[in-house]
């Protein structure tokens, strides 16, 4: 009998140590960044005049989120990641109110053969090329996502899609990736589907990546026509030094229309680069110009960049940055990817803090 309990005692202080090694082999990360300044802005409404406001997410989008993984055995991982954008200066979400995770909500694998995610989360052709902007796809004072163009138009990229089933794998020098969000109507696999594909490549102090996506809009009737948006990306980058990195990007975009219209077309180019100035202390600057296609009355808008951003420790910085953007043809222009324009041109500047954590 008591040869029994110490059988016992030993099982179960086995499986007590296996638990704890599991548990040992999990791992959650709470992670989030604030990012909020005071920005002053001309041209600020239909009305004229300018605004000094305080604005959220300058420099990049305020945030919360939780990333975890667990290790399945033989090199491969369970993963997760939930991440929510919000409003610093409103506590307001940052997008639709109805979605709580609205940058990411994702569950995987990961291993060797590279990431499969499922879910909501950002596109192959988002998480190539956002290397390759200067100003890190600030909603405010860069246009890589999307433009100020002739009648309110946008031409940018795929940033983001729900009901995506996304692959990412780096071999040596080369990355690849592919996204497929199911469009989800019935009858159709196409209507509503986005897909896009990328390919980089990194060697020293070189990069380069290019990508290729379709976002198929939901028909306004049951097995109607639908618009159908095509883009593609080249981009490369150049380390100079250990202070200097320089980037170039050009974006292809054709949007055909369910009502047989006209096509969107626009050709989009930018180029920039950061120069640390001490150790602590950066200047960033770049230049974005959209040659729009196929209207009489183009807008052809240009906007220069500017920021100079102190890094205070590892997750606190301090920045200011200013911008100036101009269109053609009294068109209208905003400095912002999310606001709409009310003239044919705008200045704006921001004095901002940002911490990670």
């Amino acid at each position: 009998m008591q040869k029994k309990h110490l059988a016992a005692a030993a099982a179960a202080t086995a499986f007590a140590a296996a638990g704890g090694a599991v548990q040992a082999q999990s791992s959650v990360t709470v992670y989030g960044l604030l990012d909020t300044g005071v920005e002053y802005v001309n041209n600020a409404s239909s009305k004229g005049g300018s605004v000094t406001r305080l604005s959220s997410g300058n420099m990049n989008t305020s945030r919360i989120g939780f990333r975890g993984s667990e290790d399945l055995g033989g090199g491969l991982k369970a993963i997760f990641q939930l991440e929510n954008g919000f409003k610093l200066d409103t506590g307001s979400f940052d997008g639709d109110a109805n979605q709580l995770f609205n940058r990411q909500s994702t569950v995987g694998l990961e291993g060797g053969f590279g990431r499969v995610v499922m879910g909501r989360s950002y596109t192959t052709t988002y998480d190539f090329i956002l290397p390759f902007d200067p100003m890190g796809y600030s909603a405010n004072y860069s246009w890589v996502t999307s433009a100020g163009a002739t009648g309110g138009r946008k031409d940018g990229m795929l940033s983001s899609a729900s009901n995506l089933v996304k692959y990412q794998g780096e071999f040596g020098g080369v990355k690849i990736g592919a996204t497929y969000a199911f469009g989800e109507v019935a009858g159709s696999q196409n209507e509503g589907a986005k897909y896009g594909v990328g390919l980089g490549y990194g060697s020293g102090p070189f990069s380069l990546a290019a990508t290729y996506d379709r976002n198929n809009s939901t028909a306004a009737t049951t097995g109607g026509a639908y618009d159908k948006a095509t883009s593609a990306h080249l981009a490369g980058g150049y380390q100079a030094s250990d202070a200097w990195k320089l980037n170039l990007g050009y974006r292809y975009y054709k949007k055909t229309l369910a009502s047989g219209a006209t096509d969107l077309r626009s050709d989009f180019f930018w180029g920039g680069g950061s120069y640390k100035i001490t150790p602590a202390m950066t200047l960033i600057g770049t230049v974005y110009y959209q040659n729009i296609k196929n209207v009489a009355k183009d807008a052809d808008p240009i906007m220069y960049s500017l920021r100079l951003k102190y890094a205070m420790s590892k997750r606190t910085d301090l920045y200011a940055s200013t911008a100036y953007a101009k269109a053609k043809n009294n068109q209208l222009v905003g400095l912002s990817r999310d606001e709409a324009g009310f003239g044919n041109s705008q200045f704006g500047m921001t004095l901002g803090m940002q911490h990670r954590f």
